[in-house]
Formats: C-alpha cells, structure tokens, sequence
C-alpha cells in the first residue's frame, strides 16, 4: 500500500490490470520455487493489515516519528558505544578481545534476527519493540557494572538481543507499510538518524570521557532509550486498539486464545525453531571466537580450550542441516532460498559486511594510534560511512521511485565499494596531512557505496515476497548481515592477534624494553599518551598498525570480487504501487514473485 493512501489495505494482492502485469503478453519461465501451500497467514501478519485498514495520514506521520525517534536513540547510542568499547576492552587489559565481543555480538545477532521476525508474526509487532526494550536496557546495564571482559561480553550479548529486534522491527514497519517502489526511500527513515550523530557522536563521546569514563557513556542509555521508544509503541498499541474497536482483530483474537497455554507453548516451541537456533549459535560462536583468540604472543591453536571449541562447533555443522531439512518450521525457509533473487540479496548482506569489518573491526584504534586523530575526530571519521551512505542512499531512494529499478544501482554500489578499498590500501596509517586527507576520502567513498546496495539489495529481496514472508525473510536477509559481521570480526581478529604481536616484538626489540611491545599491544591508548607522535617508540607502533591494517584491507578488497558477482545475479523487476509485487492469495502457492506476475524482467 503506498504511503497516504488511506483505502482499505490490499494484503499486498495485485490488482488484475495491465499495467500491473507488464509484460503479460509475452511468454514466462515458471519461478524455480516451490513452496508448500499455505492457506492462511500467521496471525501477525493477519494483525498489522488490519492495523493498517485503518491507519490514517497522522498515524502514519506518528508511526514514522517514532521509527525515526528510536533510530536515533540507538543509532547515536551504537555510535558512541561503538568508540567506548575500545576503552573498555583496553580498562580490562584485553584490547585485543575486541574483536571476540564484537563476534560474539554478531553470532547472538544472528540466530535473533529470523526468530524476532517469527514472533513479531505471532505476537505482534508492537508487542516484540517493548521486548526490545527490556533486553537492550537490560545488557546496558550488565556492560556498565561489569569489572571485567567476561561480564561486559553478556552485558554486549544481551544488548545485542534488544538491538537486534529493534532494528529487525522498524525495517518490517516500513515494509508493512509502504509500496515496492516507495520501499527504498522511506527503508532510510530508520538511517536518516545519522545524518545528525555522525557530526554530534563526537561531541558526545568526547564530553563524556573528558568528566567521567565509559561506564557512564553507556550507562545513560538505559534512560534515554526506553523514553526514545515509547512514541513509536503508544501509535502502534493506539492503532491496534482502533482496529480491535472496529472487529477487525477478532480472527488475531481467536488464534492465540485458541490454545491452552501448554499446547501453545509447545507449538511455540517448534514454530521458533529452538533447537536450530542452539545449534546455530554453537556453529559460529564455537568456530569464530576461538580465531580471535588463538593468537597474541603465545599463539595457542593447539589448546584444549581452543581445539575443543572448534571441533564441537565443526561437528554441529551437519547436524544443523540434517535438523533445518526435517524441523517442522525451519529457521531458514530453503523453499524460498532457491530462487536467484533471494540468495544473491543474502549473499550481499553476507559479503558487505565481512568485507567492511576488514577495515572497520579496529578503525577507530587505527585512526587515534596510526593517524593521530582526537576522540572527537577518530569517532565522526568512523562514523562517515552511516552518514554518506544515508545522504547517497536517500538521493537514490528518489530516483528508484522514478526509474523503478533496482539492479543496475545494486551493481554499481559494489563495484565502488570495491574503488573504496583499494584507496584504503594506499591510505592506511601516518599522521600527516595526506595520509589523514586520504582516510577520509576513502571512508566517503566507501560510504557512498554503501548507499548504493545494501538497502536496495534488501529492498529487491522484500520487493518479491509474499507478506506472509515478508518478516522471516527480512529476518533471515539481516541474520546473513550479520553472520557477515561475524565473520568479518573473526577473520579480522585472527589477522590482528597473530600479525600484530610478532611484528611489535620485532620492531622494538631495538628499544631493549620487554614490557614496551606486551604494553603497546594490551593498551595502544595509554602507551600513545607516554609516546606522543615523533617518538621513535611511537612510530614503531604506527608502523606495526599500518602492516596489520594493509593485510586486513588486501583481504577486503578480495571479497568484493564475489560480492560483485553476487550483484549481477539479482533480478531486475519493475516496481509499482503494490505492498509486493508476488501473489498474496491462497491460489498463489509460490513463495516469491513469479517471472509474469512481478512486472517486466530485465537481466
């Protein structure tokens, strides 16, 4: 339904016109998919289209507001969290574990993103924000008393489980409620948010750090965010009590009041798919942490506490597939993974963020060790990719909604991501004037990018499914996003422990000091402020920072080569004013779009 329209919504259905079916004239392949029948839809989803019958132009403004009013509160909140982490590893003597929290993050991340999308479809979406509430406010304050790295890893991993939702929820809103060709354009509501905290995230950051530490630059979310919040639950639960008011929700009513509560447990149970996801957090938490801490200046593949997390984590491997083809309600719906469309949008959310984490894991370290940045400017330099890719994504959001394509922009935004880093490789430490100048540049670039594909490649994935899928799907395209990061952190980790400590026990083996290099390494922060920059010991630091930084950006200049491939394997649809461009009826069984239903099919 487009945005303003305030008819009754249409289930996403296509109406039976020519213009709907661009291209009817002319011969079809049938869609690869098959997809089991499914005759009625899950009883959120039945829910948010009765809620959206009745919205009106100010619920919407208001619903939008409020998507845009938490995304500010967690954009800015993960921006300056995202410069707190670093000292907080490093208060713990562990700055290297960096990248270990932010796998672990990514692993929780992932397994949380398909099943949020599954409950928000069963309870409702309003209901899943409240929840994200409490486990974002929750984890905040675990990381903020935590006195070492093992509490403010679960203090992260909660966290993670709100922020997670949270991001999931707002995606699928604006999905629920907006036309294939407006999709693009009003998906940036929830990034717009850093067209501001990347030039205040600084500011912030730094004022913070300047009276206190980071305990309580974390700390203090735990009030902002829940107030954040409440403008986007209060029209979402105003809504729905306007559609209950009309009779409209009495078939939700009826199915989740069908059940005792221990049968409906029992079918939540399955339906969430719990074993599959146990066996997906083990998969990638027991394989990837181990590679970001096997190394340091006593490497240790060989330990039990390493070897044996690696060796159960590889062994749940077929039993995750055997489980996924035989569970009842898979975690990840294969039947719909099939189709060109959907695996090659999953692939780019998987490849743009393994990609970006090879330079992004330890960026902000490398701006204020290797090019002398302040807080203050190594936090906004970080941060000019959320604000260029949201400037470039926004102006382009604009022109799909004219031209009603997707692909060609797709593709374009990969190969200048790739542009992107080879300007890292060149650009890559020192603190004079063209280093820093060419840092900058390339963030921009790479930012501009990032405007280019990720959200549109999301938007194409939506663009084809039916509104029943639209959740689980969107939750399986930001599950990939983030198994992206996973991997991005651990690939990024293994490279930074096991380069980085032999090449500083090299370089200041000169200075006759054993305690330099071990210092320089658990806390860069404090051994910069007894070096400053021209000290001989310094400059073996930034020397060491620039090799590791060089391998971590070699690798992701690589990976760009199959996320290109990826980009030229998307479908090109024509996009029109429908909620979906698939049939959203009983007697359309498939699961996406098919070739004479979903417009005219560029290659």
């Amino acid at each position: 339904m487009a945005i303003g329209d305030s008819n009754t919504y249409k289930s996403g259905t296509m109406a039976d016109t020519p213009d709907n079916t661009i291209g009817h004239d002319r011969p079809r392949r049938p869609t690869s998919v098959s997809v089991p029948s499914v005759d009625e839809k899950s009883a959120g989803v039945r829910r948010v289209e009765a809620i959206a019958a009745v919205l009106t132009t100010w619920d919407r403004v208001a619903i939008f507001f409020g998507v845009f009013l938490v995304a500010f509160a967690y954009g800015l909140d993960g921006t300056v969290r995202y410069a707190y982490q670093p000292y907080a590893t490093a208060s713990f003597d562990n700055h290297s574990l960096l990248s270990t929290v932010n796998v672990l993050r990514s692993v929780i991340a992932a397994a949380v993103q398909p099943t949020a999308a599954k409950v928000a479809d069963i309870f409702g979406r309003a209901e899943l924000v409240a929840l994200s509430v409490f486990f974002y406010v929750i984890g905040t304050i675990v990381e903020t008393v935590s006195t070492n790295i093992e509490t403010y890893a679960a203090g992260a991993i909660i966290y993670q489980i709100g922020y997670t939702m949270i991001m999931l929820l707002v995606e699928v809103i604006v999905a629920d409620l907006t036309s294939t060709r407006a999709r693009l354009i009003f998906s940036y509501i929830p990034a717009m948010p850093f067209l501001i905290t990347t030039w205040v995230s600084g500011n912030v950051s730094q004022s913070v750090l300047s009276v206190t530490d980071w305990h309580w630059g974390i700390g203090m979310w735990c009030i902002i965010y829940p107030v954040c919040a409440m403008p986007l639950i209060l029209s979402l639960a105003l809504v729905g009590r306007r559609a209950r008011k009309q009779g409209l929700m009495d078939k939700y009513t009826e199915d989740v009041k069908s059940k005792p509560w221990g049968a409906f447990l029992v079918d939540l149970f399955w339906r969430l798919d719990v074993i599959g996801i146990i066996l997906m957090i083990a998969i990638f938490a027991l394989i990837l942490a181990p590679m970001t801490i096997a190394g340091g200046f006593e490497a240790s593949w060989t330990a039990p506490q390493i070897l044996g997390p690696l060796i159960v984590g590889i062994c749940c491997i077929p039993a995750f597939v055997v489980w996924q083809l035989r569970a009842p309600h898979p975690l990840v719906p294969f039947y719909l993974v099939k189709d060109r469309a959907v695996w090659g949008a999953l692939g780019i959310a998987m490849l743009l963020n393994w990609s970006w984490y090879m330079q992004g894991d330890y960026l902000f370290s490398v701006l204020q060790i290797a090019f002398d940045f302040d807080t203050m400017t190594a936090t906004r330099v970080s941060s000019f990719y959320s604000f260029f890719s949201v400037v470039s994504g926004c102006i382009l959001g604009l022109i799909v909604y004219k031209v009603r394509r997707l692909k060609v922009f797709i593709f374009a935004g990969t190969c200048l991501f790739m542009v992107a880093f080879g300007l890292l490789i060149r650009y890559r430490g020192d603190p004079d004037s063209a280093s820093r100048a060419g840092v900058i540049g390339a963030q921009v670039v790479l930012g501009i990018a990032g405007g280019m594909f990720p959200y549109p490649a999301q938007a194409s994935l939506q663009t084809i499914l039916k509104h029943e899928h639209l959740a689980v799907m969107t939750g399986v395209y930001l599950a990939t996003y983030n198994l992206g990061s996973a991997f991005g952190g651990a690939v990024s980790g293994a490279i930074w422990t096991q380069v980085l400590p032999v090449d500083l026990s090299e370089r200041f083996a000169a200075f006759d000091n054993a305690t330099l290099a071990t210092w320089a390494y658990a806390d860069p922060f404090a051994f910069s402020l007894q070096y400053p920059v021209g000290t001989p010991e310094r400059q073996a630091l930034i020397d060491s920072y620039k090799h590791a930084q060089r391998l971590l950006t070699i690798t992701g200049i690589c990976l760009c080569v199959p996320l290109i491939a990826f980009a030229a394997v998307l479908r090109n649809p024509k996009l029109n004013d429908q909620q979906t461009l698939a049939q959203d009826s009983p007697l359309g069984h498939a699961g996406v779009a098919e070739d004479g239903r979903a417009g005219e099919q560029k290659v």
